[in-house]
C-alpha cells in the first residue's frame, strides 16, 4: 500500500476499488462502498448557559463558530433548543450546538487531516475501535478536545469543546465498511 501522500479519492480509485471488488466478489466498480458525507457536530449549550450576559454570549458564539469553521473549512449551522428546560437553564430557541455536513473536496481534505494529523495527536490513542462502527457501516468518533486540530492553538482558545464526527458510507454491511476504512488508511484498533 502506498503512503499517506496519495489523496483520498486517488487512493480510493487506484487501490480500494480493485481490492474491494476482488475481496467481496463485486462485478461492478459502482457497487464498491464509498464515503458519502462527513457530519461534524459539537454541543456548546453548557458554555452558552454559563454565560449570562447577552453581548458576551454573542461574542462567545462568534468565537466558537470561528474555531469550528477553521476546523471544518466551512461555516457551521447553529442548532437551537426545541423547548425550554428550566433545570438546565435552557430556553427555547437558544443556540446549543454547531454542525457542518462536509461533502466532496472539503470532506476529503477533512478526512485526510483527521487520519494523518489529528488522530495521532489524540492522547492515549490506540486506533479506532471496531465498536465505533454501527450496523449500517457508518463510523462515529468522539474527539474530546478541539486542540488536537492544528488550526486551533492550545493557548488561544478560552473555551474547549469536543467534536462528534460521523463518517457516512453506503456500505451494505459493517464488514465492508471496516475494510473500506482500513484500505483508506484509517488507523483501526487491532
Amino acid at each position: 500500500m502506498s503512503g499517506t501522500n496519495l489523496k483520498l479519492n486517488q487512493k480510493y480509485v487506484k487501490e480500494v476499488i480493485p481490492h474491494m471488488q476482488k475481496s467481496f466478489n463485486l462485478k461492478n466498480p459502482m457497487a464498491v462502498p464509498k464515503i458519502v458525507k462527513t457530519v461534524v457536530n459539537t454541543g456548546i449549550g453548557r458554555t452558552m448557559i454559563a454565560t449570562s450576559q447577552g453581548k458576551v454570549r454573542d461574542e462567545l458564539l462568534q468565537e466558537l463558530k470561528k474555531d469550528f469553521s477553521l476546523i471544518t473549512g466551512q461555516l457551521p449551522k447553529e442548532t437551537k433548543a426545541k423547548k425550554s428546560i428550566a433545570a438546565f437553564k435552557m430556553r427555547e430557541g437558544m443556540t446549543i450546538g454547531l454542525a457542518a455536513t462536509l461533502r466532496g473536496q472539503r470532506m476529503n481534505d477533512f478526512l485526510q487531516k483527521l487520519i494523518a494529523i489529528v488522530l495521532p495527536r489524540v492522547r492515549d490513542f490506540h486506533g479506532i475501535p471496531l465498536n465505533a462502527f454501527d450496523a449500517d457501516g457508518n463510523l462515529n468518533l468522539g474527539i474530546k478536545e478541539m486542540v488536537v486540530f492544528p488550526e486551533i492553538p492550545a493557548t488561544s482558545s478560552k473555551h474547549a469543546f469536543g467534536l462528534q464526527v460521523t463518517v457516512v458510507t453506503n456500505a451494505k454491511t459493517k464488514e465492508q465498511a471496516v475494510e473500506l476504512f482500513k484500505l483508506l488508511g484509517f488507523p483501526l484498533a487491532k
